[in-house]
């Protein structure tokens, strides 16, 4: 498994005389089976060490070799290494336990070892989930990444779990199509082939079928195995533009971008970035961000601010690049900024920290190559730095207003419907005049209250009960009509209307 480029590289790094090479992966096997191909092909000889075993020749494939006695203890089995003194490949699987401040003698065992690399040729490879080597042989060390399979490769994983299901099913086929198939592909990409094979498998064996419809169960397993440590969280929830009132400029602006963020590039346009969305709180500005994963049919991820920020010096800035570095292994998917001024507003109270997030945040910005799009949503403007907002960075800045009155009647019917009521027993165009200055969010509490009210003395929803419920609420617009003036103002040349 994996490609020959692969094997090539990792060949280049033993043969470069570097004594210690680090693997950090989850894929021990498949690092094993690549060493052992090397090592049969350089006519070198392999020996694997785990501590359950000790160590053991590993490549001879026709010969049952034992574990070499009293090597299974980690400073015996170095001790061992560097009293052989024979040239050849040595792996030490989950070495990571034995190399701390703890254990001074193993640390000074490899550097031993490393020392005398020129005289006796042994190259040592640490094999674990997650290793960083002491300062004291850190010099000596290399590192290398496996490399995670290509569209084509995911492919041959898929073929390769359908004919092994239809073999075990009376030659029956895994029913799929084409279109299915690319998308599978494409949601598997940034996983281990451990990984992405178990998800082809859970797929097929489930009902011997690759639908469309499992693409969300996909995307979730995928999140699941990628969670990092950073501050992205994945929204289970997405949404439709059917639920949503108005915005037919912003629809319409993604309907024409769909294929190019999507698909791929044939007529070398630039994908889409990203874009952000502002307006008054309620305006529908996050139900429009999960509309827009809804629409495209990818994963929808929401930066969490307050969880990014640390006390720590510079944790805050390792947590934004670990949730972005999440973002791209979950590409194509869009990432979610909600309010987006909360976590970026720079200031003098917290030490610089806002100002390093906010540039980490921009460079990602500005030259990330992966499918992710980026939807900022954003009350607030005036609290946002300038650099964040200027053209170039997003690719279009959109008002989300108060909704007009054709709006309002759509609001009202999606929110009567959502709640099991028919929308066509109301009175949508006086309900729609009532509330003008209303948000959609206002409008939508409305409703909710109309029907607790209604449930309260045992009546059926009516026009007239939603009146009343209207009668009583101060819109937002009316409560903070400054900030509405000042926000439009802004916005007039700026942005384009979502409406």
């Amino acid at each position: 498994m994996g490609s020959k480029t692969e094997q090539n590289d990792l060949t280049l790094l033993i043969k470069s005389k570097n004594p210690i090479i680090v693997i950090e992966t989850h894929e021990e096997q498949r690092a094993l089976e690549l060493l052992t191909k090397i090592a049969i092909s350089q006519n070198m000889p392999l020996f694997g060490w785990h501590v359950t075993e000790g160590l053991r020749r590993v490549e001879m494939q026709n010969e049952n070799f034992a574990p070499l006695k009293d090597t299974a203890e980690p400073t015996a089995c170095l001790q061992h290494i560097r009293r052989m003194e024979r040239k050849g490949i040595y792996v030490l699987c989950d070495f990571h336990p034995f190399v701390d401040k703890e254990h001074p003698q193993n640390i000074r065992l490899l550097k031993d070892i490393a020392l005398s690399f020129k005289d006796h040729q042994q190259t040592l490879i640490l094999i674990s989930h997650d290793l960083r080597l002491p300062d004291e042989v850190r010099k000596f060390g290399a590192t290398f990444e496996l490399s995670l399979p290509d569209s084509q490769q995911l492919g041959k994983l898929i073929k390769q779990e359908a004919i092994r299901w239809s073999m075990e099913h009376q030659g029956k086929k895994v029913r799929t199509d084409q279109k299915t198939m690319q998308r599978l592909i494409q949601n598997l990409m940034g996983l281990t082939y451990d990984d992405a094979r178990q998800i082809i498998r859970n797929l097929i064996y489930d009902d011997g079928a690759i639908t469309d419809d499992e693409m969300e169960k996909v995307n979730k397993a995928r999140y699941q195995l990628l969670d990092l440590d950073g501050a992205v969280h994945y929204e289970y929830e997405t949404a439709h533009f059917a639920e949503v009132g108005g915005m037919q400029r912003l629809k319409k602006w993604l309907q024409l971008r769909q294929k190019i963020f999507i698909e791929e590039n044939k007529f070398g346009l630039d994908k889409p970035k990203g874009i952000m969305l502002v307006g008054v709180q309620g305006g529908g500005k996050s139900l429009a961000a999960k509309a827009v994963a809804g629409m495209w049919g990818v994963p929808l991820l929401r930066l969490d601010f307050g969880a990014l920020y640390n006390k720590w010096h510079g944790e805050s800035e390792k947590n934004l690049r670990n949730s972005l570095k999440l973002a791209e292994m979950m590409s194509p998917c869009v990432l979610w900024l909600d309010e987006v001024e909360k976590g970026i507003s720079t200031g003098d109270n917290d030490s610089g920290t806002s100002k390093r997030v906010l540039g980490t945040l921009l460079t990602f910005m500005q030259e990330n190559n992966f499918p992710v799009f980026i939807v900022a949503t954003a009350n607030d403007i005036s609290a946002l730095p300038p650099e964040f907002v200027r053209k170039g960075r997003l690719d279009e800045i959109f008002f989300v207003d108060l909704p007009d009155e054709q709006t309002r009647q759509e609001i009202f019917r999606i929110h009567l419907d959502k709640r099991r009521q028919e929308s066509i027993e109301f009175d949508l165009l006086k309900l729609a005049k009532a509330t003008e200055g209303f948000s959609g969010a206002e409008i939508e509490q409305a409703i909710v209250a109309g029907l607790y009210a209604s449930l309260y003395h045992d009546n059926k929803l009516d026009t007239e009960t939603i009146l009343q419920e209207i009668d009583s609420t101060s819109p937002l617009s009316q409560v903070m009509s400054e900030k509405m003036v000042i926000l439009r103002q802004w916005a007039e040349g700026r942005a384009v209307l979502a409406n």
